[in-house]
């Protein structure tokens, strides 16, 4: 099943355009005209699915077919640490810049494969190659995406260094405010300041993490205050990320957070304590058995790849579309410790694989009931 159709140059070509045009969650427009001109160009069948007044999700489908399988990737990026210093610079085969890795890298696989297969004449294939907008953020395209559309299967391309994850964990998002009252500096007093306060909620919070539930990453965030000078603030906030794996009861642990973060309202002298999920998305797993796994071992087989499997440590797109209907297995090119990194950077063979490997799967589909 392996093939030598995919074009490294034209792959690469689209990837450093990709990586060159900034486009962080909510600013995706350059992108978007960029990647609209790029498929008329090439006459392939699009569809632009609007998410909001300026923004759209691309998705790229046989008309009259219900899609069997779709590609998912987002074009979205956080922002840029360093507006100077964000785009493409190569250094042999190890491409950096912002997205490289998250997930231009596996968007540009899937263009380049999806282009391969259509310009063979595969044009009633029941596929689709979905390029939405917002997973950084809000996840606003794919809430979108999954409203119009659904098929039994997906194929994300966030960064798994090309090992498939059948399992993604969960994700928890809290935030935490606390609210007192502002007064001279030379006043303050533990109890009365809304700063410490959150510091020692925080604190409570992670050692229950660490002593009942040590499965759970967590990372604490975006801790602020509202700006003083010299005088006790009257407000902070903090958020905190949870992952979880599959199986952990969310609720339960929601419901354990809360009850740390709300306790001990003696030991803070009017401080106003505030405690809210802002989103809470559940894990999954998908068993190895399944058809679609059967055929993406076959396709790591005709490549010489040694099977394994993992987990999705990480909040995605996948969690949206899972909880939508659909069983999403995340496969591409890039590692996820390269993610959000100021050096972000993957390998331009292993996008050239990715392609491949895509490539294949979209062939699979040919065979009736092979994904199925």
């Amino acid at each position: 099943m392996a093939n030598n159709h995919i074009q490294p140059q034209r792959l690469e070509k689209l990837f450093r355009r990709l990586v060159d045009i900034y486009s962080p969650s909510g600013k995706e427009g350059d992108l978007l005209d960029y990647l609209k001109g790029y498929l008329k160009r090439r006459n392939l069948p699009m569809t632009v699915q609007a998410v909001d007044e300026d923004r759209y999700n691309i998705i790229l489908a046989p008309v009259n077919k219900d899609i069997q399988l779709a590609f998912i990737g987002h074009i979205d990026t956080v922002t840029a640490p360093d507006l100077d210093n964000f785009s493409y610079r190569a250094q042999g085969d190890l491409v950096t810049g912002l997205g490289a890795a998250d997930m231009k890298g596996g968007c540009a696989a899937m263009l380049e494969a999806f282009l391969t297969f259509w310009e063979a004449g595969n044009r009633e294939v029941p596929i689709a190659l979905c390029l939405v907008v917002g997973e950084e953020e809000t996840g606003d395209g794919a809430e979108k995406l999954m409203e119009s559309y659904h098929f039994p299967w997906a194929i994300i391309g966030e960064p798994t260094d090309m090992v498939p994850c059948l399992l993604s964990y969960g994700y928890l998002e809290i935030q935490l405010s606390t609210r007192g009252t502002r007064q001279h500096a030379s006043l303050a007093k533990r109890r009365h300041n809304a700063i410490e306060v959150m510091l020692q909620t925080i604190l409570r919070l992670t050692h229950q993490l660490e002593a009942k539930h040590p499965q759970i990453h967590y990372n604490i965030r975006d801790l602020f205050s509202s700006h003083s000078g010299f005088a006790v603030p009257e407000r902070c906030e903090a958020w905190l990320d949870l992952h979880l794996p599959p199986g952990i009861d969310i609720g339960e642990i929601l419901l354990d957070m809360e009850e740390v973060a709300m306790s001990k309202k003696d030991a803070r002298h009017n401080i106003e304590m505030g405690f809210r999920s802002a989103t809470v998305a559940a894990g999954y797993q998908i068993p190895e058995r399944a058809a679609i796994v059967e055929t993406i071992k076959n396709v790591f087989k005709a490549h010489n790849l040694a099977w394994s499997s993992d987990a999705f440590k990480s909040h995605s797109d996948a969690n949206q579309i899972w909880a939508a209907g659909v069983k999403p297995i995340i496969l591409g090119p890039g590692q996820l410790a390269q993610a959000h990194s100021h050096d972000e950077s993957v390998s331009f063979q292993q996008i050239c694989l990715a392609a491949e490997i895509y490539f294949d799967l979209m062939q699979a589909q040919l065979y009736e009931g092979e994904l199925r």
